[in-house]
């Protein structure tokens, strides 16, 4: 398989495949932190690809394809489990949701009911965000892993302290979260593991006050004239 183009041109690739422990992924919640283009949700992609789940998102047992866009990376990794693995999981794409919630209809129809578990409504007929929420309410259940890129783009900041007390329970409850966000809101869950990924594809832990969004976010709320003077020229 050729390996001299994208994922593995990517810096933080690199910097994985140097590292005969590979990255380390702690009990609770882990998330992944770095600028666009940085590669953590490739990263989440490949690693629930690795993991047995459907590329565009679902569960183990969606095997639908509605355009192959995921890279090969999740081919190449080799996971390792602990004492035990997870009973249940999910992995949850905010960009291609819809194609799930196609899906989970299309089951719903054909098999054996398949809403009850999505809260009894179709994802279709409610927002984004009402959606994401009932996913993570309604199917996530104990002892799972659940693979997260970007949730918070559907989710108001109400809808994101809902997630963190959702994520909170799951927890408690024996679940594992990998979470690529942007969100200063979700990074500020109690207990949970921050890896940034800097410039040069390099990872490394951070605390809640020194990683990026949530000093970015910080600065700006403080000041955001000079910001905007800056970015407007006026």
């Amino acid at each position: 398989m050729d390996t001299g183009g994208y994922p593995f041109t990517l810096p933080v690739v690199a910097w994985l495949a140097g590292r005969p422990d590979g990255l380390p992924l702690v009990a609770g919640v882990n998330f992944l932190i770095g600028e666009n283009g940085s590669g953590k949700s490739t990263l989440v992609e490949a690693i629930a690809v690795a993991a047995g789940f459907n590329p565009e998102g679902g569960s183990q047992n969606f095997q639908f394809a509605t355009r192959a866009s995921e890279s090969s990376l999740g081919s190449h990794l080799d996971l390792r489990w602990g004492t035990s693995k997870p009973r249940t999981g999910y992995f949850l794409r905010a960009e291609s949701y819809y194609n799930v919630a196609t899906e989970i209809e299309r089951l719903d129809k054909i098999d054996k009911p398949l809403l009850p578990a999505y809260g009894g409504i179709s994802p279709h007929e409610r927002s984004h965000g009402q959606s994401f929420l009932d996913l993570v309410v309604h199917r996530f259940g104990p002892h799972g892993l659940y693979l997260l890129d970007e949730p918070e783009a559907a989710l108001s900041v109400h809808g994101c302290l809902a997630l963190l007390a959702r994520m909170t329970e799951l927890v408690e409850q024996g679940s594992q979260f990998i979470v690529a966000t942007h969100s200063p809101i979700l990074l500020a869950l109690p207990g949970a593991t921050i890896v940034e990924i800097d410039a040069d594809g390099d990872l490394a832990r951070v605390s809640y006050d020194d990683a990026m969004p949530v000093r970015l976010t910080r600065d700006f709320l403080a000041a955001p004239d000079r910001y905007l003077r800056h970015i407007t020229g006026r």
